[in-house]
């Protein structure tokens, strides 16, 4: 079984949601899946540095602040540095998601951060593999109603409480994100 670690930073509470349906959507994959949280003040324990490091896949998350990731996840990327040096996460599976307040919110900025980072380390991207929900007939809730390829994006209004945000077709999409995630892994990483 392969091991999906999902490190993120949550502000308010709405990206720890956008997480943990990543996670059901890996565990659903068949994969085994570890939630790491990034610290209030962007910092991570040894045993959590270590779960990403014996991992097969790492997933980014972050909310999008003022069109970028939060400081935290900027501070904990910064971080990886030591490890990019020996090449530690060379050809791990990774991807990304993001929440913020608005559809648009400049989240793509964030993404390919995210990105970036992860080809920084030599890693290999997943993308949500969705097709957008862009007809006529779409709802809010539909499937990739936002319409992300390269990573997940969820929205939660400004005004909402972790419990109203991300709405409830944004955490679908981010369960078959997940599921995706661990499907690739076992498909495409050596036993």
């Amino acid at each position: 079984m392969k091991k999906v670690a999902i490190v993120f930073h949550s502000g308010y509470g709405h990206t720890v949601k956008a997480a943990e349906a990543v996670q059901a959507g890996v565990i659903a994959g068949q994969a085994e899946a570890h939630l790491v949280a990034i610290g209030a003040e962007g910092t991570l324990t040894d045993e959590q540095w270590a779960t990403l490091n014996t991992a097969d896949a790492i997933v980014f998350g972050s909310p999008t602040y003022m069109g970028m990731a939060s400081w935290q996840f900027k501070k904990f990327a910064d971080a990886t540095s030591r490890i990019w040096f020996t090449q530690g996460w060379k050809n791990k599976l990774a991807a990304g998601f993001t929440n913020s307040a608005t559809m648009n919110g400049d989240k793509a900025s964030t993404i390919n951060y995210l990105f970036t980072l992860a080809q920084q380390h030599g890693m290999l991207w997943v993308g949500t593999g969705l097709l957008p929900s862009n007809s006529k007939a779409a709802q809010r809730n539909d499937i990739n109603y936002i319409g992300a390829s390269a990573g997940l994006m969820t929205v939660s209004p400004s005004d909402s409480t972790p419990e109203e945000g991300p709405l409830p077709g944004d955490l679908e999409t981010a369960k078959l994100f997940g599921q995706r995630i661990a499907e690739t892994a076992a498909r495409l990483l050596p036993a």
